[in-house]
């Protein structure tokens, strides 16, 4: 496996990848790691989770350097990822005592409960966007509820991969209750089907969810899938515009536009478009593009070389559709895997830009009759990830929010993942919740224990019961 950096399109370094027989054995050793962890006490899984979040900490400035150099990310943002990791340890650390507590449910029963027990060794297949916080999202959670982790990271961040590894055995978690493993994609399936591994998480595109979802639905196992989004941005006519455009700019070029929840379609009301263009434009005609390491780059390049080629096709393909080209949309000279950030207007349904998801700094913006017509545009989507509404009206608000087809909807704000709050999609976005006591739920047995009432009491209860 190569790591090259984005920028300067030099190699990084070569891995080595590992084979069945490694394979083999790096999961049986997390199988006896989970043996030990499910029976320590939270306290004691807490204070290990601490120290991870500790070291995310001293560690910001380093591992932001890894993430710009392996991906492209800015500095600054990758240290902000850092942070955000670091505040999941906590939360987790704080209460997943508290999520997996057992809960007492009256029933005929002398005692009825419910109790959470982990299931084993999960099996995390993440990409390389934010190399970073997707992994915590899920390890996290996982480690805590007593599960041990198992990851496949992207082969174009397996430095950031390895980082993590580090980090919690660092932290002093036992050597192999978090393992990353060095593999091809063609093996992600021998590692789905081991008996070894009893859950699947994965975050990626659709095409990559529905082959992890039939593989692991093959084997009876449990999987949550975080997949590819094309999120909605509806603009009403009553919205404030500055503030809408001020935060459709910065959702759009999250992450170089490389985010599953960055925004993707502006849907604008016809009173407001024009206006709502103008401004957009002359944005993202400022937008700095250059070395992720220097302080004065807005963006940086794209993750490959490969990806911005996809991209650009998809804006090429967009316009011969009849999409107007209002900023961008030109090949860069110079080395790096660079794309300027790019506006398309006149975006209509059957175009490529409306239809397909595109991965990268390309604005599409559309224009809607009115607010039925919008509600409509935002649902013609294979996706349903995230969306997000811009009205003074809180009560229009809240009736739209409850019919927008998608995991979550935020008003007069940008779409984020927040750990307090449950994040997912529907639709071609995949299932299952990541975050929130949903998430540390969803990789737990959920297991129903129930004691019968003595036989002097059950006689007792009987004899009072029959009919006289």
């Amino acid at each position: 496996m190569k790591s090259i950096n984005p920028h300067s399109g030099q190699l990084i370094r070569t891995y080595d990848t590992q084979g069945d027989a490694e394979i083999d054995r790096q999961l049986a050793l997390a199988e006896e790691a989970f043996d030990d962890w499910r029976k320590s006490g939270f306290a004691d899984r807490a204070q290990l989770m601490k120290a991870a979040g500790g070291l995310l900490r001293e560690r910001k400035q380093q591992l932001a350097e890894l993430m710009a150099d392996e991906m492209g990310k800015v500095v600054r943002d990758g240290i902000a990822e850092i942070e955000k990791c670091a505040g999941c340890c906590d939360y987790y650390a704080d209460n997943a005592e508290r999520f997996l507590s057992s809960q007492t449910i009256p029933t005929d029963a002398e005692n009825s409960y419910i109790a959470f027990d982990p299931l084993g060794p999960v099996l995390a297949i993440m990409p390389w966007n934010f190399p970073f916080w997707q992994v915590f999202r899920f390890a996290a959670p996982a480690l805590m509820a007593g599960n041990v982790g198992v990851l496949k990271h992207a082969s174009n961040v397996t430095g950031c991969s390895l980082a993590i590894q580090d980090i919690f055995r660092a932290a002093g978690f036992p050597q192999h209750a978090f393992s990353s493993l060095l593999i091809e994609s063609k093996n992600i399936e021998r590692v789905i089907r081991h008996p070894a591994i009893k859950a699947v998480t994965l975050t990626g595109s659709t095409p990559a969810g529905r082959s992890v979802a039939s593989i692991a639905g093959s084997e009876l196992k449990k999987s949550v899938l975080e997949l590819g989004g094309s999120d909605a941005y509806l603009v009403l006519d009553d919205a404030d515009l500055d503030a809408a455009v001020d935060i459709c700019v910065k959702s759009r070029l999250i992450n170089a536009g490389q985010s599953c929840i960055a925004a993707k379609r502006f849907i604008v009301d016809r009173k407001l478009r024009a206006q709502f263009e103008r401004a957009y434009v002359e944005r993202f005609n400022h937008i700095r593009h250059g070395n992720p390491r220097d302080e004065a780059s807005d963006i940086g390049p794209m993750a490959r070389a490969d990806l911005r080629a996809q991209i650009h096709q998809q804006v090429e393909q967009s316009v011969k559709q009849g999409a107007s080209l209002l900023a961008g949309g030109k090949l860069p000279a110079g080395d790096g895997a660079y794309y300027p950030a790019t506006v398309l207007g006149n975006v209509k349904p059957g175009m490529v830009a409306f239809d397909e998801e595109i991965f990268g700094p390309v604005a599409a913006i559309i224009e809607a009759d009115d607010e039925e017509h919008a509600i409509a545009l935002a649902n013609r989507s294979p996706f349903g990830l995230g969306a997000a509404l811009f009205t003074r009206d809180k009560a229009r608000a809240d009736r739209i929010a409850r019919r927008i087809e998608a995991g979550s909807v935020f008003v007069n704000a940008l779409v984020k993942s927040d750990v307090r709050l449950p994040f997912g999609g529907v639709k071609q976005s995949g299932y299952g919740r990541e975050l929130s006591w949903f998430g540390i739920q969803e990789f737990v047995n959920i297991k129903t224990i129930y004691h019968a009432k003595s036989q002097e009491a059950s006689a007792a209860h009987a004899s009072k019961s029959q009919p006289e």
